[in-house]
């Protein structure tokens, strides 16, 4: 699904409109947290799931301890 959409402003930001079938897809309703990903390619867009938060915390804690050993290990 390919969906271009323009940025517009909000008060003193900048947003973007998701339409009906985007919202449908990602079954999100008014009132929803998204998670905005970096990725590789870009940026990812994702419901947001409660179990993914915490494994992304403890993934944070654990990436700041062990930076140097992940580094040497990523080689």
């Amino acid at each position: 699904m390919t969906i271009e959409l323009k940025v517009r402003r909000v008060g003193n930001s900048l947003g973007v409109v998701l339409p009906k079938e985007v919202l449908a897809h990602l079954k999100v309703e008014e009132g929803d947290t998204m998670t905005l990903t970096e990725a590789q390619d870009g940026v990812r867009l994702t419901a947001s799931n409660p179990e993914f938060a915490k494994s992304m915390a403890v993934f944070e804690s654990l990436n700041r301890r062990y930076r140097n050993a992940l580094r040497e290990l990523a080689k």
